[in-house]
């Protein structure tokens, strides 16, 4: 097809590496923001992945995001640290992050980490999943830019606010449950967006509070909460334990994670790793695969990531729409 355009992964890495540092991003940082967008598309989550690159050059170029931040961490408890993202990419920190919960957990059996001054943190079960390869359990909240109104309301105060939670199986990939809060991530409505595609009906509202099928409008306007009254309950929850919680902006005082404008959007995210085998006294592991199973033996049913593993099997190639891919060749 014409509109799409077939790349080798190392070929897409490349490519990502060199335009976050040609928009002045440091090395380090730009292999740590494309081994995330890279992941995203092996696991068939282009809203998370290289759809992502042409906003974050262009905001690193602005300085809206410090492309050669460092995270700094600063403990506060003995199984607790703060994360300073320093206005940077939100993926550096949260590396520090889980390299920091790994270590605490072993002696603590849960850890605490929450990042402020943040960014768009992609997809929300990569960063858990780390930890779950690791053999911990891991919890992550994140907070974005305003798109969920109050329930009743049409004006956006809440972000889509995506949540994820990873366990460790024995000889098989994690179990990973990620979701954004609204009934669609956002990164979808954007790809329609880019591919000038219409949107599901129920996905959004324009800005005058009608459902609406065209992707733009429903980027002007606000997302649907999943859930209905009981979604935008959780979805304040979420926005509490990222925000409030760890010191950063709520929604409706960060700016746009789509564009250049304005300051640092400055979000956060709360991140929690458990020691499952300690707390379970050495049977999270047999009461895992038991419930896997009372899953599992029903006709039709899947468990949650299965189709994001089902994409990895075909790993060594990554589609993407010709549009998009000339964009990212005059980025770099």
């Amino acid at each position: 097809m014409n509109d799409v355009v077939t790349l080798p992964v190392d070929q897409c890495r490349s490519l990502s590496v060199a335009i976050l540092q040609h928009h002045n991003s440091s090395r380090g940082n730009a292999e740590c923001v494309t081994d995330a967008l890279i992941a995203a598309e092996i696991d068939g989550q282009s809203g998370h992945g290289l759809s992502r690159l042409p906003s974050y050059a262009a905001q690193a170029a602005a300085g809206k995001v410090n492309g050669h931040a460092v995270p700094v961490v600063h403990p506060v408890g003995a199984a607790a640290v703060r994360v300073d993202a320093a206005n940077g990419f939100a993926f550096p920190a949260l590396a520090k992050a889980i390299s920091e919960l790994d270590s605490l957990v072993t002696e603590t059996g849960i850890a605490v980490a929450a990042v402020h001054r943040s960014h768009h943190f992609g997809q929300a079960g990569y960063h858990v999943e780390q930890l779950a390869v690791r053999g911990r359990v891991g919890l992550i909240f994140g907070n974005s830019p305003k798109a969920i109104a109050p329930w009743g309301g049409h004006r956006g105060v809440f972000g889509t606010n995506p949540i994820a939670f990873a366990v460790p199986r024995t000889n098989q990939a994690p179990l990973v449950i990620d979701l954004s809060l609204s009934k669609i991530a956002r990164g979808k409505i954007m790809v329609a967006a880019q591919r000038g595609e219409p949107i599901d009906p129920g996905w959004a509202l324009d800005p005058t509070g009608r459902p609406t099928t065209d992707p733009q409008a429903a980027m002007a306007g606000t997302m649907l909460p999943m859930g209905d009254a009981k979604g935008a309950a959780l979805v304040m929850m979420v926005e509490i334990l990222a925000a409030a919680l760890t010191g950063a902006n709520f929604g409706f005082e960060a700016s746009s994670f789509f564009d250049a404008d304005g300051p640092p959007p400055g979000v956060g995210q709360l991140m929690i790793a458990m020691q499952g085998e300690a707390l379970s006294g050495g049977s999270l592991a047999n009461r895992l695969e038991t419930l896997i199973a009372a899953v599992l033996e029903q006709p039709g049913t899947r468990l949650p990531g299965s189709r994001r593993l089902a994409a990895r099997a075909d790993a060594e190639l990554i589609k993407i729409p010709r549009s998009l891919y000339e964009k990212l060749r005059s980025l770099a």
